[in-house]
Order: structure tokens, then C-alpha cells, then sequence
């Protein structure tokens, strides 16, 4: 990708919204046999921006990062449809819920979750990160407002809209998220 994003995703607050998540999201985009070439391209740039702009202090993450898709995946060779297509995508990773029939959307979303579903420890190591990032909010007040965000995706019917990711991830995350919300309490 471009110097621009890989500079983004090595910025020193960073500790699991780095180039390796976005290499994971890749690797696990890579093992999908249900995309074409189009849709593969798309998902590959949602991919690179949908984090690109990460300070967890702000809550425009997502919005800003879409903006900056749609004004740089031109000189990418995204087409002004396609531009719009990867902010939507981008956008959708801010709350994590898809419409029904999403599929794109769903892939993305999942993908981008594919960390609550991974082994015990893969999992362990993740939650640590994003305390790391969110090193400024007081133990309490973290304990509070993470033990929410796990509670949300619990209180969901699926925390996979994608069937392949939800097959394959959605009974380790939902473990992993018990677990580490009995941690907090």
C-alpha cells in the first residue's frame, strides 16, 4: 500500500491497531474462495483504511478514516462508485453491524472481529494491546466501559454476520469474551 498508510499504522500509540492486524485481515481475506477479483480489490482497501486514522481518544475514527479512503483510493485506481463503496465498508467497522444481505459488509466486519474468535491466548494478548491504547482511562472507568463493549457483542444473536466466520470463530469469541469480562468484574 502506500508509505502514507504504512506510516499511519506504525504511529508509536499503536499497539494492536498496527500492520499486523491489518496483515491478519489480509492473510484471513487471502483464504476466501467466495470473492472475485472486484470484490477482493475492494475488501483489500476497506482492509488498509478502515483503521487508518486511530487515536482512542477520538470517536471519529472510523468516519475520518472513510474520508480519507474516498480521497486517496482514486489514485489507487478506484473508480468514484468504488471510492464510495470502500468508505461504507470503512464506516460499517465503527459500531460492527451489518444489514442483512451485506455480504461485503459482513466479510469486512468479520474479518476485522476475527481477533475475538482466535485461541485463548492470541486473544489474551489483543485485550492487553487495546488496554496499552487506552493506557489514559483510569483502571476504573476502563473496566466500566470495556465490560460494556464485551456485554454489547454477547447480548447479540451473532457477533458473525459472515456464516464462514461465524462457523468458525463465533463459539471461541464468545468464550473468550465471558472470559475476559468476569476478568474485569
Amino acid at each position: 500500500m502506500t508509505p502514507e498508510l504504512e506510516a499511519a499504522y506504525s504511529e508509536p500509540h499503536r499497539r494492536y491497531h498496527t500492520l499486523a492486524h491489518v496483515q491478519a485481515c489480509l492473510d484471513l481475506l487471502a483464504r476466501r474462495a467466495d470473492l472475485d477479483a472486484a470484490e477482493r480489490r475492494l475488501l483489500s482497501w476497506a482492509i488498509w483504511f478502515h483503521d487508518a486514522i486511530y487515536d482512542p481518544r477520538a470517536s471519529d475514527n472510523e468516519a475520518r478514516s472513510a474520508e480519507l479512503a474516498l480521497a486517496q483510493t482514486p489514485a489507487l485506481g478506484a473508480s468514484p462508485d468504488d471510492a464510495a463503496e470502500v468508505a461504507r465498508l470503512v464506516r460499517l467497522t465503527a459500531g460492527h453491524e451489518v444489514a442483512e444481505g451485506d455480504r461485503l459488509g459482513a466479510v469486512l466486519v468479520g474479518i476485522d472481529l476475527a481477533i475475538l474468535g482466535a485461541a485463548g491466548s492470541a486473544y489474551d494478548a489483543y485485550a492487553r494491546a487495546v488496554r496499552e491504547e487506552y493506557g489514559f482511562v483510569p483502571e476504573e472507568a476502563w473496566r466500566r466501559g470495556r465490560a460494556a463493549v464485551l456485554q454489547r457483542f454477547l447480548a447479540a444473536p451473532v457477533i458473525y454476520a459472515d456464516p464462514e466466520l461465524r462457523m468458525e470463530r463465533e463459539a471461541q469469541a464468545r468464550a473468550n469474551l465471558v472470559r475476559e469480562l468476569s476478568s474485569l468484574r
